[in-house]
């Protein structure tokens, strides 16, 4: 089996409103002037890197933005500008939350149960609610829409609706799988928050991670559901996938990403003996240093020629405790042999790191064969989709802009341009 990487393409209407409640990035850098055109080709060009390191690659694209058709469902009525217009007139946050391209982080896209894992033989997804932020709480039908057509062969996948929104279900971003290789049975491991217990809110409700398990069929001895610490949650760590991330036999991870840290190792290596824990010790990195340089919020991959890679931000050189602690670890003779420094700077500057952006997808040759190619990435595609985000992206995004419909008439524009490219029919997303 190989793993795949679906990575969001950054849309045309990235901008900086600081939506979302508990993600210090995006709070800090609200009312900033954001560059949607960097940001896709950043995001594009981490794509072109992972398929360097030999790995296969995918992709997500861009919803439909302003969200016209969900400012009806509030009242507003006429043309989409009619509709967005009497929107931004009226109550400006309600546009703003429909001008969001949030869907480029597609670890929120949905939870991936690999076929070994799942009672049925076949790979199952959950597309993820996001009920707990507005502004995320949109995404779940034109997600379900693309995934259900990535992933159309029913021999080889089965992809679910959204959880009922009262029950709060973030995705991958929560969620950790670890097996002794990508094709064998593995150990799930399902992340969720107290709610109550921090300043912010704790967006994974337990109910939902135990219900994606059933749905999917998971053994009880192949799922581990595992409380995220308070102080995280409070430090900033909106998602698990900010203080922790596995891949295979390797947890890499802050020694307070748990609130039972040595009952969750413990329960690990129960069912994983062969685990190897990589752990940062909070005297050495701060929860603090490691949210401001999103550490973990890389992606950890196999590499095809042996050992294991982490595709970091470039922040991380910004922070030394936590460069100099990487250089340690891969100086060391541990799992970890390779640091990939990649440029996602418009993307964290709102709070979504290299991990943020990708959709992890473990398929064997047969189901790989039977996804969509048309979500599937090449070194042709990648420049065809450049071209195509250097035509029609705006350069730049200030906070006034959202409301001025020649911005949404080019998001439409941009949108349309990037499928019709791809091969998509006119409605079939």
């Amino acid at each position: 089996m190989r793993e795949v990487n679906f990575d969001g393409l950054i849309g045309p209407s990235h901008n900086y409103a600081g939506l979302s409640l508990g993600n210090l990035a995006s709070a800090r850098n609200a009312g900033g002037v954001s560059s949607p055109r960097a940001a896709a080709l950043q995001g594009l060009a981490k794509m072109r890197r992972v398929m360097d390191m030999g790995l296969s690659q995918g992709f997500l694209l861009p919803h439909a933005r302003p969200d016209a058709d969900w400012l009806r469902t509030l009242g507003f009525a006429g043309s989409d500008d009619e509709v967005c217009e009497a929107a931004w007139k009226a109550e400006p946050a309600l546009l703003r939350n429909a001008m969001s391209a949030s869907a480029m982080w597609t670890a929120n896209a949905g939870t991936v149960s690999p076929a070994p894992d799942c009672a049925d033989g076949r790979c199952h997804i959950s597309v993820a609610n996001l009920s707990t932020m507005l502004h995320r709480s949109i995404e779940a039908p034109q997600t379900l829409r693309q995934l259900k057509l990535a992933f159309a062969d029913t021999r080889h996948f089965a992809v679910h609706a959204a959880l009922p929104g009262g029950l709060g279900d973030e995705g991958a971003a929560n969620f950790m799988r670890l097996a002794t290789a990508h094709g064998e049975p593995g150990l799930e491991v399902l992340v969720y928050g107290e709610q109550g217990r921090a300043e912010f809110p704790a967006r994974q409700h337990k109910a939902a991670s135990a219900a994606v398990a059933r749905r999917h069929g998971l053994s009880e001895a192949g799922t581990l559901l595992v409380c995220q610490s308070d102080a995280a949650i409070a430090a900033g760590a909106f998602h698990n996938d900010v203080v922790a991330v596995a891949n295979e036999t390797v947890l890499f991870t802050h020694e307070l990403a748990f609130e039972d840290r040595d009952g969750t190792y413990a329960a690990i290596r129960e069912r994983l003996p062969s685990v190897q824990i990589v752990e940062a010790p909070a005297a050495r990195i701060s929860l603090d240093a490691a949210i401001r340089s999103y550490l973990f919020n890389s992606q950890l991959i196999s590499l095809p020629e042996g050992g294991m890679a982490l595709v970091l931000p470039g922040e991380v050189r910004e922070v030394p405790e936590v460069w100099d602690w990487l250089q340690e670890i891969v100086a060391g003779n541990g799992p970890i042999r390779r640091l990939e420094v990649v440029e996602v700077r418009e993307s964290m500057r709102n709070g979504g790191g290299p991990a943020c952006l990708r959709l992890r997808v473990a398929v064997s040759d047969e189901a790989f064969a039977a996804i969509d190619p048309r979500f599937l990435l090449d070194s042709a595609k990648a420049d065809r989709m450049a071209q195509v985000i250097e035509a029609h992206w705006p350069e730049r995004i200030a906070p006034e802009d959202l409301g001025d419909p020649a911005l949404w008439r080019q998001c439409r524009t941009a949108r349309a341009a990037l499928l019709d490219t791809l091969g998509f029919a006119s409605g079939e997303l």
